[in-house]
């Protein structure tokens, strides 16, 4: 398989995916936008299952890797928690449309494509819960519920991919910028240089 082509096929399947939905896009629609007749689409994806399944599942890849990244080497919670929100808002900055779809199309996969995804995603928020967790065992995080909290400092970067505008008021780093700090302030972390949300930089 052409990397480069596939490349061509993923984005515009991924655009579609977007503008119409994927039920409504078919593999015509998808040759369409790459100058390929629907037949030649099957030389290099299985069918558009097969992208949907992809795009969904290297979404989540990704993430799963940042976060690792972000974490591996510090063990300071609130810092951990920190660098893990920069990823995941950066991420959801950079990435709109892989965020839209997989936020939306997760019941168009089928098995065993819809159980990978889920848990993927499952063991992505289970390391959100996990900082917030050794936060608050730590004595330096103070939330009610650690579950909650998790899925509230997740949520601060899925929104990000809904409103964020490269030529926008704000630039990425900005936002990458306070959003860590808001996540810090929701888990009630009142460190030194974290009592404030304004960009410095």
């Amino acid at each position: 398989m052409g990397v480069d082509r596939f490349d061509d096929i993923r984005n515009a399947a991924l655009a579609l995916f977007t503008e119409q939905g994927y039920r409504a896009t078919t593999m015509a629609d998808i040759g369409t936008a790459v100058g390929m007749r629907a037949p030649s689409l099957y030389k290099h994806v299985a069918s558009k299952q097969d992208l949907l399944a992809r795009i969904m599942s290297s979404t989540m890849e990704a993430l799963l890797a940042g976060y690792r990244g972000a974490v591996a080497t510090t063990d300071d919670p609130a810092e951990r928690l920190r660098r893990a929100t920069e990823v995941h808002v950066r991420y959801h900055a950079r990435h709109r449309l892989e965020a839209f779809v997989g936020n939306r199309e997760i019941g168009s996969l089928v098995e065993p494509s819809r159980t990978h995804v889920l848990d993927l995603r499952a063991d992505y928020e289970r390391g959100f819960r996990d900082l917030v967790a050794a936060g608050v065992d730590a004595g330096v995080f103070h939330v009610d519920s650690v579950r909650l909290a998790s899925y509230a400092v997740l949520d601060l970067g899925m929104g990000v991919s809904a409103w964020y505008r490269e030529d926008g008021e704000l630039s990425e780093d900005a936002v990458v910028w306070q959003y860590s700090r808001f996540a810090l302030r929701l888990v009630g972390y009142q460190g030194p240089g974290y009592q404030g949300v304004g960009y410095q930089g």
